[in-house]
């Protein structure tokens, strides 16, 4: 029997980059539009249906409903808004309103007092701004808030209060898209893809939970995404199905917010599951020798990015030590005897972390 592919759907972040193109163009046309088409991160295009345009005298809103695919995600259906108006200074600011939280502690992705509003959908809310004057003619500068009329209720909901998220969601998105996660279709996407690399002659696998390690594997290793099965939150499962499969051995790779976990023995790294990465951090730190006061610091971290923020380079590099000899210790548990396993850590501010000791030995085999 074929199973029916999963629908993707979209982040908030294209939502809101779609409200603010479409509120653009209206404010410095005074053209009406029920739809937009945008370029998403990812370069693929879209098109979204407007919703609740309000048009004043200096300013446009409209929104669009996100549509998370079949993503079991509790912002399916949600208005994302957008409210463009123009201002005096020669700029194009983005900024947070009802329902987009703000960031309260350091270590997120933006800086304390801003908006929750990442890297990349800001940027590209910006872009809209941008060329929507530059296609008008207008000289002027543009600001789009970014509203969630949903948000501050559902953000209880999520984990953005323990990040220090207050006050509501976050716009996020990195490729635009937002990946199904229905649990038994992920699991049989990935065995497939495990069961079709190994009849292509693949007897050691590389494995990565997303988009993180597989930026990181192309450019620290040269290793293409087709090279690599995307395991999600399931490492375990993934373990046991490569083994199931007949691999001789795998490497996990992956950003240290995740693969801590694996320190700590978790198999499965979704936070709903364990969300003890400063706990296994901090006792790292007193494994590998540091004051009680130090380690005690690393609880009340935000991100892994943050705690190691706060260590010197000798620091880090002892904390990763004790870090990847756990890893390497429950991957061999999970694993069978004759299975070799291996795991690369990184950061995306501090780039290679740690290898475990077999690890460049089965790179090196799984691009044979």
């Amino acid at each position: 029997m074929t199973r029916k592919k999963l629908a993707r759907g979209y982040t908030t972040g294209t939502c809101a980059q779609a409200a603010t193109k479409a509120a653009a163009w209206m404010l410095l046309t005074g053209e009406k539009v029920q739809e937009t088409q945008v370029i998403l991160p990812n370069g693929e295009t879209a098109r979204f249906h407007i919703e609740e345009i309000k048009i004043e005298e200096e300013a446009v809103s409209c929104g669009v409903k996100k549509d998370s695919g079949d993503d079991p995600d509790i912002t399916n259906g949600i208005l994302v808004e957008s409210r463009v108006e123009r201002i005096r200074e020669s700029a194009y600011l983005v900024e947070g309103g009802i329902g987009v939280g703000r960031v309260t502690k350091p270590g997120l992705n933006q800086p304390v007092g801003a908006s929750a509003i990442n890297r990349v959908p800001r940027e590209m809310i910006g872009q809209e701004l941008s060329d929507a004057a530059q296609e008008t003619g207008y000289e002027g500068g543009l600001k789009a808030v970014i509203s969630i009329p949903e948000g501050e209720k559902l953000a209880e909901r999520t984990f953005n209060p323990r990040l220090g998220i207050e006050g509501g969601l976050s716009i996020l998105g990195t490729s635009g898209r937002v990946e199904p996660m229905s649990e038994q279709a992920l699991l049989d996407t990935i065995c497939l893809e495990m069961q079709v690399k190994y009849a292509e002659g693949k007897r050691y696998l590389i494995l990565s939970p997303g988009n993180y390690g597989l930026d990181f594997l192309k450019q620290s290793y040269g290793i293409e995404e087709t090279d690599v099965v995307k395991c999600s939150n399931f490492i375990g499962d993934s373990i046991d199905m490569a083994a199931e499969a007949g691999y001789q051995g795998l490497v996990l790779v992956g950003h240290i917010g995740k693969l801590i976990k694996v320190a700590g023995g978790i198999m499965n790294t979704h936070s709903k599951w364990a969300d003890c990465r400063m706990e296994l951090f901090a006792a790292a730190a007193l494994l590998a020798g540091l004051p009680e006061g130090k380690a005690r610091a690393f609880l009340d971290c935000v991100t892994t990015d943050d705690a190691l923020a706060q260590c010197t380079e000798e620091e880090r590099g002892l904390i990763m030590d004790a870090v990847m000899a756990k890893i390497e210790k429950y991957l061999s548990y999970r694993a069978p005897v004759e299975m070799e396993t291996a795991a690369v850590v990184f950061s995306n501010v501090y780039g290679m972390l740690g290898k475990t000791s077999q690890a460049d030995a089965i790179l090196q085999k799984s691009r044979r």
